[in-house]
């Protein structure tokens, strides 16, 4: 059976939130999914005097087992429009990885989480992609054939690059239904992807 990788960092929980809902979808079509998480950078007690969710019961991910799955659908809120170095530091210890094309053919998928409607959506998910289409990965969005990306009758997030929620500037927003719904839908479409090319 094919065999997914979640990889979420998430600061105050809200990708940590859409991470168990993408594996959700996976797991409802059929296929295994395994969430992880990568370390925290923020000294401790930075960490706590900003409020991050600091008990995360994901366990870590290694780049040492990233060959393992046969796709790997990756999560983390913005930084000024960018990935957060977290996940940057994560993937800049895959070289050897990349250097041997463990990853090529494999699905990737990406999510965020942003504070406002225009908080960098776009641009973090094309921040995530790039260290998974450097590796060769078979990219994946969001397809419209997720209708709740279409909705105007509320604040939404959804792109058709990814799964995305809005946090709000002082996190108190968390992740609505339609997006909820988004990230099951990833992970159901990475799921079928990854079944047809392991097949």
């Amino acid at each position: 059976m094919p065999k997914v990788l979640v990889l979420y960092y998430s600061s105050y929980g809200h990708v940590e939130t859409m991470a168990h809902a993408v594996a959700e979808g996976v797991r409802e079509a059929g296929l295994e999914a395994v969430v992880k998480r990568v370390p925290e950078l923020v000294p401790e007690d930075v960490a706590k005097n900003h409020h991050f969710k600091t008990e995360q019961a994901a366990p870590l991910a290694t780049t040492a087992e990233l060959p393992e799955y046969d796709a790997i659908i990756v999560g983390a809120p913005t930084r000024f429009g960018r990935l957060p170095s977290q996940m940057a530091n994560f993937w800049d210890q895959t070289g050897g990885l990349w250097l041997k094309g463990a990853l090529v053919g494999k699905v990737g998928a990406v999510f965020t989480s942003t504070a406002t409607q225009h908080g960098g959506q776009e641009t973090t998910l094309f921040s995530l992609m790039t260290n998974l289409l450097h590796h060769g990965m078979v990219i994946t969005g969001l397809p419209y054939s997720f209708q709740g990306q279409l909705r105007v009758d509320e604040v939404t997030g959804g792109a058709p690059y990814g799964a995305t929620t809005i946090a709000a500037g002082d996190g108190s927003r968390q992740p609505s239904p339609t997006e909820l719904d988004g990230a099951h839908y990833l992970g159901q479409h990475v799921a079928g992807l990854a079944r047809k090319l392991t097949a």
